[in-house]
C-alpha cells in the first residue's frame, strides 16, 4: 500500500464516475424484473396447466444456472437464435443485453417472493373485492399487490441488494461500469496497488448496499405507518 492519499482519492472518483451506470442497470433490470416476477407469480398462483409448466421451467432452468452463463447466452445466443429467422440484433447495445439476462434471473427468485406475498395476504381478502364488485384485475391492483407489496418489501431489498453485486458481471460483455472501470486501471497501471483497487470498489459497493438497506427501511415504516393511519 505504497500509493498516496491523493492516488487513492483520484482512484476512488474514477471509480465512482461509473456509479451512475452501475445504478440504471440496477434500475432498469429492476423495472423489468418486477414486471417478469409479477406475471410469473400470478401464472403459478393460478396454476393454469400449460401456463404453470413453462412458468416452472422458467424458475428452474433460471435457478439452476450460473448467471454468468445466462449473460453469455443472451448476449452472444440470442442473436445467433434470431438470425434463423432473419432478425438481426447484433447492432443492439450491450447495455440492452445485460438488462435483459439480469431481468430474467432476478424476475425468476422475485417472482416467489411476490408469490409468497401474494399467498400472505390471504383468499379473504380478493373475496371481499369479490362481494363489492370488483374484477380480478381490479382487485389485483387496488387490493391484493399493495398489501402483498408490503409484505415482500424486506426480501425486496435483499434481491436489490443482490442484483446491485451481480451487475459487476457487466463487464464480461464489455460494459464500463464499476468494474469495468477497475479492469482498465489495473490494466494501464496507474500506479495504484491492487489492494488498494478493489479495496476501493468493496467500499463503493458496501456503501451503496448500507444506501439501499436504509432506504428500503424507510420506505417499509413509511408504508407501515401510513397503514396503521387508514386503519386508524
Amino acid at each position: 500500500m505504497s500509493s498516496s492519499f491523493s492516488d487513492w482519492l483520484d482512484l476512488l472518483m474514477r471509480v465512482l464516475n461509473k456509479l451512475p451506470l452501475t445504478l440504471l442497470m440496477l434500475g432498469v433490470s429492476l423495472f423489468f424484473s418486477l414486471i417478469i416476477g409479477v406475471i410469473v407469480a400470478i401464472v403459478r398462483v393460478q396454476k393454469r396447466p400449460i401456463s404453470y409448466a413453462i412458468a416452472t421451467f422458467y424458475l428452474s432452468f433460471m435457478r439452476c444456472t450460473p448467471l454468468l452463463v445466462q449473460l453469455f447466452l443472451v448476449y452472444f445466443g440470442l442473436p445467433q437464435l434470431l438470425l434463423l429467422v432473419n432478425i438481426d440484433i447484433n447492432g443492439w447495445d450491450r447495455f440492452v443485453f445485460v438488462v435483459i439476462a439480469f431481468s430474467l434471473y432476478t424476475g425468476a427468485y422475485l417472482s416467489e417472493v411476490i408469490r409468497s406475498a401474494y399467498l400472505a395476504v390471504g383468499k379473504d381478502q380478493l373475496e371481499a373485492a369479490y362481494s363489492v364488485g370488483m374484477s380480478y384485475s381490479q382487485a389485483l391492483l387496488r387490493i391484493i399487490l399493495p398489501q402483498a407489496f408490503l409484505v415482500a418489501l424486506p426480501d425486496l431489498g435483499n434481491n436489490i441488494i443482490e442484483l446491485l453485486k451481480d451487475t459487476s458481471l457487466a463487464f464480461t460483455i464489455g460494459i464500463i461500469d464499476i468494474m469495468g472501470q477497475v479492469r482498465i486501471i489495473l490494466g494501464n497501471n496507474y500506479g495504484i496497488g491492487m489492494f488498494e483497487i478493489y479495496f476501493t470498489i468493496s467500499l463503493v459497493y458496501w456503501g451503496t448496499c448500507i444506501v439501499i438497506e436504509n432506504m428500503i427501511g424507510l420506505l417499509e415504516k413509511g408504508l407501515k405507518k401510513g397503514r396503521v393511519s387508514i386503519a386508524d
